[in-house]
């Protein structure tokens, strides 16, 4: 029983102990659950803690990508595109390579805002019109940001087109304001009045008409006035170039030598490609300058020198209305544009050889200029008959020939600067063709002025207004025909005419002849004596006219003065003094002296001597013709003869010394002393009764004057 007590005991030891054990593990497991409950709703908030604040540190570590995108935009729109290259280059060397998603998926958001900056920049580059340090701004942001392709290049064509575009649409808005479109408002034709130049009898006017040296300079008052169409075109469109090319120019020397990129040791590799891309395009853009020059120059041609394009070309680069061609001046004054232009362009040191075609059209102004010129001129002095008062100075001159020489002159001076080479510049008389067409010009000036010559001193009376007509006070006038009478005679206006003839053969023509050699002229000899022949072919011409009008009345009369009163050779009674026919045939050569003496004494004896000639070779004819004399007969012939031969002794040529030589031999000699005795009392006595009218053959001689 103890030991069934004592194990029944150690059983229920065992049972107590094991059921408090049992219980012990449940409170510790209770417990330590409540434990764990309770803290780990500390250990999450502690977790959650921590992957918060690592995040946070990431977002503050990275937040420059994160932030990248909207920077970017915000920055494109304030256009500090700097700031954009600057960030971009500095994600792109920190995340460009990077294999993290979230870091990948912001830096792909950055490219996709790269590329659209790129294709921004690079439509801003390609607008124009656009400033060089914009377009040189824009190439670097492009070359910055790795933009495919040449923007530099691209650029470059663009700018091309549009000074094409500029061009053309600059001769279309002309011309449509030609044809009666309205034209937009242009401070070129903001001009205030409407004046056109005078014609060349004004051309010491166009001076006023140059313009400065320097191609921006103000406008002189003179160019105040509307211009033609024509020229303030080409001012418009040389102006045009001459304000865009040098910074398509320049553009394209920043492109050659590198200078559009940085020149840092990292930018190194874009200045060698640039000079290499620019090496292989030299040919490219060369067709580019030249292209433009080609359309400068047609365009000018199509609005001044239209024949000189093909029909293809007319319809491109034409379409003006040539209602009249532009005088000389206003080609003056384009020439001088289009010089200026040149130089401003040489200045910008574009090869010669691009250049060469302003030269040529230059060239093709200038011979053009000169044609036009010289055919003006020609058409005003056509006019100068219109101009003749019939004002006779003391030498016998009207204004006529110095209204010639002047209008010339001024014609020559104008043409100054056109003939001048500007350096660079050849001769305008290089050419044949144009040496010839000048020279022919030249002579068919001075062939009008002798038409008109001739047409003044051979028209109708009537067909003269001469009540205008007056003398030079200084000018001798023994009978004062012409103060007394308001119109001048066909013989008078033949005299004037004659005297001008004189002194452009002695003076003008060949002042004018300097004149022509002074500017350059070619073939002056031949001017002046294709000039000279047909002026003395028409002084000829008008001196018979003269002659016939007054030596055939005189010389008509000697026949029946000589047989008046049924005289005969044979039968008629001792002479007693020179018959009346002689004195009226003497006192009608001293009529036409007078004539002479009062328009011009340089003229009396060229007039006188062909006179006297025209009546000793018909009194000499009458002489041949009588059959036979008789005493008295061959003495009162040897009186008349000698009276006349005497009277007019210092207008004798060796044609009237031969015709009265020959009258003197067909008479019968006379043989007898009382006979010669006679013959001398009767011519003295004869010369003392004539004495008052025979004072205008005593005068000294003056150097005779070929007839």
């Amino acid at each position: 029983i103890p030991a069934i007590h004592q194990k029944l005991e150690a059983d229920g030891t065992e049972k107590v102990e094991g059921s408090m054990t049992q219980k012990l593990e449940n409170v510790l497991n209770r417990a330590s659950n409540t434990a764990d409950t309770l803290f780990q709703e500390v250990l999450g908030r502690k977790d959650k803690a921590d992957s918060t604040r690592n995040a946070l540190n990431v977002l503050q570590r990275f937040k420059f990508l994160f932030n990248l995108p909207l920077n970017i935009e915000r920055n494109i729109q304030k256009g500090d595109y700097d700031v954009v290259i600057n960030d971009y280059e500095k994600a792109k060397s920190l995340f460009g390579k990077t294999e993290v998603q979230v870091f990948k998926k912001y830096y792909a958001e950055v490219e996709t805002r790269i590329e659209a900056l790129r294709e921004l920049l690079l439509n801003k580059l390609l607008e124009t019109p656009s400033t060089l340090h914009d377009q040189k701004r824009y190439i670097r942001y492009l070359s910055d940001l790795h933009a495919p392709g040449d923007p530099a290049w691209q650029c470059i064509g663009a700018q091309h087109q549009w000074i094409l575009h500029l061009m053309h649409n600059c001769k279309e808005s002309y011309v449509k304001e030609q044809k009666g479109n309205s034209l937009l408002h242009s401070p070129m034709l903001d001009l205030e009045s409407d004046v056109r130049p005078s014609p060349i009898g004004h051309l010491g006017q166009t001076a006023s008409l140059k313009r400065g040296s320097s191609f921006q300079s103000g406008r002189d008052d003179a160019w105040r006035y509307k211009a033609p169409q024509q020229v303030t075109f080409v001012e418009k469109l040389t102006k045009l170039v001459v304000s865009q090319l040098p910074n398509f120019w320049k553009l394209w020397i920043s492109y050659v030598n590198g200078s559009l990129f940085s020149e840092t040791a990292e930018k190194s590799g874009q200045m060698e490609r640039s000079k290499k891309n620019a090496r292989q395009r030299q040919n490219d853009f060369k067709k580019m300058i030249q292209e433009v020059m080609h359309s400068l120059v047609k365009l000018i041609r199509g609005a001044l020198l239209p024949f000189s394009l093909r029909e293809g070309e007319l319809r491109q680069y034409g379409g003006w209305e040539m209602k009249s061609e532009l005088s000389g001046q206003w080609l003056t004054h384009v020439i001088q544009t289009v010089r200026l232009s040149s130089e401003s362009l040489t200045a910008l040191e574009i090869p010669n050889d691009m250049l060469q075609i302003i030269q040529d059209l230059i060239l093709d102004l200038r011979v053009r200029c000169i044609i036009v010129t010289l055919q003006h001129t020609a058409e005003d002095i056509k006019r100068l008959a219109e101009k003749e008062d019939w004002v006779v100075d003391n030498e016998g001159l009207t204004s006529l020939p110095s209204q010639f020489e002047q209008c010339i002159i001024h014609s020559l001076q104008s043409l100054k600067t056109v003939l001048d080479c500007k350096p660079g510049e050849a001769s305008v008389f290089q050419q044949q063709k144009t040496q010839e067409d000048v020279c022919q010009l030249s002579i068919g000036i001075m062939q009008v002025f002798i038409d008109c010559l001739e047409q003044l001193s051979t028209k109708p009376d009537g067909d003269i207004d001469t009540s205008h007509l007056s003398v030079d006070v200084s000018s001798p006038d023994l009978f004062g025909s012409i103060h007394e009478d308001s119109s001048l005679s066909s013989e008078q206006r033949l005299l004037i005419a004659l005297s001008n003839c004189r002194y452009l053969e002695r003076h003008t023509f060949l002042n004018i002849a300097e004149h022509f050699e002074k500017h350059g002229f070619q073939g002056v000899d031949k001017i002046t004596q294709v000039s000279m022949e047909s002026l003395k072919e028409l002084d000829q011409r008008l001196f018979e006219m003269y002659i016939e009008f007054k030596a055939d009345p005189i010389v008509g009369s000697l026949e029946p003065g000589i047989y008046a009163g049924y005289f005969d050779w044979k039968d008629c009674l001792v002479p007693t003094g020179v018959r009346n026919y002689l004195k009226e045939a003497l006192v009608n050569i001293i009529a036409v002296h007078a004539e002479v003496f009062t328009i011009s004494k340089d003229l009396v004896p060229r007039v006188m001597s062909r006179v006297v000639e025209a009546v000793s070779e018909e009194l000499s004819r009458l002489m041949q013709c009588v059959s036979s004399f008789s005493k008295n007969g061959a003495l009162q012939a040897k009186l008349e003869i000698c009276a006349l031969r005497d009277t007019v002794a210092i207008y004798l040529t060796p044609e009237s010394k031969s015709s009265f030589k020959q009258a003197l031999e067909a008479l019968p000699q006379l043989s007898s002393g009382t006979d010669r005795k006679l013959l001398e009392e009767l011519l003295n006595k004869f010369k003392s009764s004539m004495h008052l009218q025979l004072t205008c053959f005593q005068a000294s001689s003056s150097a005779m004057m070929k007839t």
